[in-house]
């Protein structure tokens, strides 16, 4: 995978997106960071890919008693079924990796509860496929901070790409003058980024009202 130039930038023809165990048992202990901003993240960072028809495989592990996926990522994909597994490292469920190839993707975007397991293990497997993984920081989380920041190292070290959900959004859109999905970008910041959001609805807001004035 290349470190640096136009080709080590995500692409949404060669992303691929899988969303692991964000159930309520994993919310339960995650300490790295404040469930809510995960909550947002992750949910973010779905409808992105779904406004680049980017395939998103969503799975859980062990559904009956962790519980099922978190309503509002669910409600981002209604009609995708989660992937419901017993191998704690996604990679070694065969229906996961299977999807991923198939894709012909080669550009492996994760996000998972927890960083220290449920991330960590499919990252450093998926490497040694041959897979260029990123891995989104912030729409993932760890039991303690120093779990979830460790684990992040020793990815890194392993040679995948920490990136956030926002600069995921940012390298799949690359130019502002790709209309088709300019709008879509827009309406996924308007919903979940924070500060970014109130920032673009003030200019919208200024756009209509010099349009509306005739400015």
């Amino acid at each position: 995978m290349p470190k640096t130039g136009l080709e080590a930038l995500l692409r949404p023809e060669d992303s691929i997106l899988v969303l692991i165990d964000h159930q309520p048992y994993q919310f339960a202990n995650l300490n790295s960071h404040e469930p809510a901003t995960i909550v947002n993240n992750v949910i973010g960072l779905a409808k992105t890919a779904k406004v680049f028809n980017v395939p998103t495989i969503l799975t859980t592990v062990i559904e009956e008693r962790g519980g099922y996926l978190i309503k509002g990522l669910q409600d981002v994909f209604p009609d995708q079924k989660p992937i419901d597994r017993t191998f704690i490292n996604t990679w070694q469920d065969e229906k996961v990796v299977d999807i991923v190839k198939k894709s012909g993707r080669k550009q492996l975007v994760l996000a998972a509860l927890y960083t220290e397991i449920c991330l960590a293990m499919p990252a450093i497997q998926a490497l040694a496929d041959g897979y260029d993984v990123f891995i989104v920081t912030d729409a993932s989380g760890g039991v303690t901070l120093e779990a979830h920041d460790m684990a992040v190292r020793r990815m890194v070290a392993a040679g995948a790409v920490p990136i956030t959900w926002l600069a995921v959004l940012g390298e799949w859109q690359r130019d502002w003058a790709r209309e088709n999905t300019a709008a879509g970008v827009a309406s996924v910041v308007l919903e979940h980024g924070g500060a970014s959001g109130v920032a673009l609805a003030w200019e919208l807001q200024l756009l209509a009202s010099r349009a509306g004035s005739g400015a």
